[in-house]
């Protein structure tokens, strides 16, 4: 069969990819979004499927549960390793807000997880189960080390091995991390990112060793952006089919709609020890063959519409810990109640916020709300969730309700972002509704051309709004512009939100989400 990449079009970054017999399963970062630590399912590496969330939450803080103002936006859980050895899954991952390294542990891929910590802060970490009953964990930033584990995982071994085996120069943007740790055919190799200074964008490389004990010796094995806007192909694992091919899954940069995962194969030198080559020797091709451990098999979608009729589909998450106390679902009404349960500033501070990966190159979403039960101050609609999120939604004001479009827009160049967390949305268009019930509408078109411009550089993604409150789909100008910022460190997304601004307990009835892309 023939693979086009991207695999898959959505914010999947941080991949890590084994193969149990005949299934891949790929572990992706989710921040803050919860359920948390998704796993997906693959039997040719091309299509995926859900396969398990690891946690529905995790430590319930204050910040994590949006308590006040409190989030732990651009935080949370990323870059798992994900292992399987003697019957038993293991998920490693570090949350940045509680600065805690997380080991969960299951007999079968859908749980139930078992949740345990390692003592210590272990970041971008792979997880080890050497030949000889040992285990070793190697992560860090531009410093990588190795630190061998007791048998509990519990934390270091005492008197176990623990060293520094790679160090990246000064001349970087980006030190190596996104460690990637396995053991083949006898021979150690460690993977990583980093961005030099000298192309500045992300690149692939690969250090290995005979010993654990003897020198790393290292070198870049990817250097390709695909011609898309200089963003390199980087970080993720390795992974062999059962025929004994070997392949890698790499996220790549792609502007607001974030990491997107790309495959590509690998192949080994004739040199001792063999030196893994990345696609046609760092360059992937547009094309090329892989197995299909199960033709004919039918994947369910990791996006879609819902008509609230049955469980919450499996492509939901939540923006922070929900409080399922204010959520109702209505299967017989094929409606979902959301009440807020605190006053808000804007929409970033909103709980239960109900999201959507968005697609590339382009997606398109529209739910109908019944805004009846709206406060005064109140806002309810449908959303694109980032820092510089912008909204379609109904509020009601002086006893009136509105169709309003209003956002949050970046001003500041640079990646890092401007947090507007405690400033109300800027109202860009308002008009007075007879209705209640409303259909929002959702677009988002974001730039897939060849272009030499860094994704960060200016705004090439846009979204776009309308509504149709009973004389059919009008559109709201202007547009908006959409990027992806380390503030909220997440690809755009598709969101049902209520915030109240003067008094909880207002609420919206959502029903008939639909998803085209």
């Amino acid at each position: 069969m023939n693979s086009i990449n991207p695999i898959i079009a959505m914010d999947y970054p941080d991949p890590d990819v084994i193969r149990v017999d005949d299934t891949y399963y790929m572990v992706s970062t989710t921040m803050y979004f919860m359920p948390g630590c998704e796993i997906l399912r693959s039997y040719d590496l091309v299509h995926w499927e859900h396969a398990a969330y690891v946690y529905d939450k995790l430590d319930s803080t204050p910040a994590q549960r949006m308590a006040g103002k409190e989030n732990i936006y651009g935080q949370g859980m990323w870059a798992a390793s994900l292992r399987y050895h003697n019957g038993t899954f293991y998920i490693c991952f570090v949350a940045n807000d509680t600065h805690k390294t997380y080991l969960y542990t299951a007999s079968s891929i859908g749980g139930p997880w078992k949740k345990s910590e390692i003592e210590g802060f272990y970041h971008d970490n792979s997880i080890l189960f050497d030949d000889d009953g040992r285990v070793y964990i190697v992560y860090g930033n531009k410093e990588v080390y190795i630190t061998e584990l007791n048998e509990e995982l519990t934390g270091p071994k005492e008197g176990g091995l623990h060293r520094m085996i790679v160090k990246d120069s000064d001349d970087v943007y980006l030190g190596y991390e996104g460690s990637h740790f396995y053991k083949i055919n006898g021979t150690y190799y460690l993977f990583m990112i980093h961005i030099p200074k000298s192309t500045g964008k992300r690149t692939e490389s690969c250090f290995y060793a005979s010993s654990l004990t003897d020198d790393f010796v290292g070198l870049d094995v990817m250097d390709d952006d695909r011609n898309f806007r200089r963003s390199g192909v980087a970080q993720g694992g390795i992974v062999d089919t059962p025929k004994g091919n070997w392949y890698a899954i790499l996220f790549q940069d792609s502007g607001a709609v974030g990491r997107i995962p790309v495959l590509m194969p690998v192949s080994w030198s004739n040199d001792t020890p063999s030196i893994p080559i990345f696609g046609n020797k760092g360059v992937i091709p547009e094309e090329f063959e892989i197995e299909n451990n199960r033709p004919g098999y039918n994947y369910a979608p990791l996006y879609g519409d819902d008509d609230f009729k049955d469980e919450l589909a499996t492509y939901w998450q939540f923006n922070h810990e929900p409080d399922m106390s204010l959520i109702r679902h209505d299967r017989g009404a094929g409606t979902l109640r959301i009440t807020t349960g605190k006053v808000a500033t804007n929409l970033v501070q909103a709980q239960n916020t109900l999201t959507q990966r968005c697609h590339f190159p382009y997606s398109r979403a529209s739910v109908t709300i019944d805004a009846s039960g709206l406060k005064e101050g109140d806002y309810a609609g449908l959303c694109i969730l980032q820092s510089n999120y912008s909204f379609v939604g109904v509020t009601r004001k002086n006893a009136g309700l509105y169709l309003v479009l209003a956002g949050h827009t970046v001003v500041t160049p640079g990646i890092m972002g401007e947090r507007k967390d405690d400033t109300p949305a800027l109202e860009l268009f308002r008009t007075k509704i007879d209705s209640p019930v409303v259909t929002l509408f959702a677009e988002t078109k974001f730039d897939d051309s060849r272009t030499s411009e860094p994704p960060h550089s200016k705004s090439l993604d846009r979204a776009f709004f309308s509504y149709d409150a009973g004389n059919g789909e009008t559109s709201i100008q202007p547009s908006a512009s959409l990027y992806f910022k380390l503030d909220h460190f997440t690809g755009a997304r598709f969101g049902m939100f209520i915030f109240s601004t003067k008094k909880a307990g207002g609420y919206a009835d959502f029903s008939d989400f639909k998803y085209f892309a």
